[in-house]
């Protein structure tokens, strides 16, 4: 049979916690002590096992990462900075995907409890009360990714989604253009789509162009779903010359719509993105969006979980990073 860490301390004579710090403190075991397990180490061919360690020392070196929806590019961003900062910090990382769904996001927070991780980082969802109860009733530290929460203290990382969609209505106006239409998130299962549906309302009635503030639709989170929702914005108001889209794959969705119909994008209206998708670059025609900093939001998430681990609290608990427009080939002046 392989052989365990108790057999190591019964032929080091030694404790179980001393063999478990020759093999993470060996500076803190006497060199007597030390050389016996070692030599048992040797001797057995025993390989430590991680989960027996988190036994002893109550942490794993595990975070776990709960995502929406992993055939979203976004996401994969997220998890391409949040792997790099946990490769850096010294943690594996688990990844659930939770399909916004409450009873499956339930069952992978007990399952991350019984694996026992050290943190979760929660991404881009809303914190519903039953979430938050579960885990603070576990005393797993988390922190939010692309999401926030207005009703509860807990650390965060994102970038000012009412800004930033202020920002792509206004260069939309800027251009010249007075008919602006909205593609937006269903607000009862998004955290992103209340401010930007609000970033777009503002940005219209300082320009004075409060009559467009009504013409939004809104969809779920996928291709699909926006263009259904573009063939429902342009049925009602034919006369748009541009749109916010607040997803590069929704504006994607609206670009194909408008295509099979024979509207020219730019040419007869032009659309605007959110997130710089890779993918937004590689579309055509390629898109102007606003760029989420999208790998430093899951690395700066990893940091914040370990710096909540480390010291028991965070320096900024609600942080807010940088977003910027990238001008492409989507959109033009009137």
């Amino acid at each position: 049979m392989k052989p365990t860490i108790r057999d190591v301390a019964r032929m080091a004579e030694v404790s179980i916690s001393t063999v478990s710090r020759v093999m993470n403190a060996p500076e803190t075991v006497v060199p007597s002590k030390r050389n016996r397990v070692i030599e048992a180490i040797k001797e057995l061919k025993y390989q430590p096992n991680a989960f027996a360690r988190g036994l002893i020392y109550k942490k794993s070196n595990t975070l776990g990462l709960l995502i929406p929806d992993i055939e979203n590019l976004y996401f994969a961003g997220v998890i391409r900075g949040m792997q790099d900062a946990c490769i850096k910090l010294g943690y594996s990382l688990m990844i659930c995907n939770t399909d916004r769904d409450m009873e499956r996001t339930l069952s992978y927070m007990d399952t991350f409890h019984e694996k026992q991780v050290d943190g979760i980082v929660f991404a881009s969802d809303m914190l519903h009360p039953e979430y938050y109860e579960k885990l603070t009733g576990f005393r797993i530290p988390f922190v939010l990714v692309s999401s926030h929460s207005d009703e509860y203290e807990v650390p965060s990382v994102e970038v000012d989604d009412e800004l930033a969609a202020y920002d792509a209505v206004k260069f939309l106006i800027e251009l010249g253009h007075k008919e602006i239409g909205m593609i937006g998130f269903n607000h009862d299962n998004s955290v992103s789509g209340p401010p930007r549906a609000a970033g777009f309302v503002r940005a219209l009635t300082e320009f004075g162009l409060e009559r467009n503030t009504g013409k939004i639709k809104y969809a779920n989170h996928r291709f699909e779903h926006a263009y259904q929702a573009a063939h429902e914005l342009f049925s009602e108001y034919p006369e748009l010359s541009a749109v916010f889209c607040v997803a590069d794959e929704f504006a994607m969705g609206t670009i194909s719509y408008l295509k099979d119909r024979n509207i020219l994008v730019p040419g007869q209206v032009s659309v605007i993105g959110f997130d710089n998708l890779r993918m937004s670059g590689m579309f055509i025609p390629k898109l102007t969006t606003i760029a989420q900093p999208i790998y430093q939001l899951g690395y700066r998430a990893a940091e914040k979980l370990h710096e909540l681990l480390t010291t028991g609290n965070v320096a900024v608990m609600k942080e807010q990073m940088e977003h910027k427009l990238i001008v492409r080939e989507s959109s033009r002046e009137k």
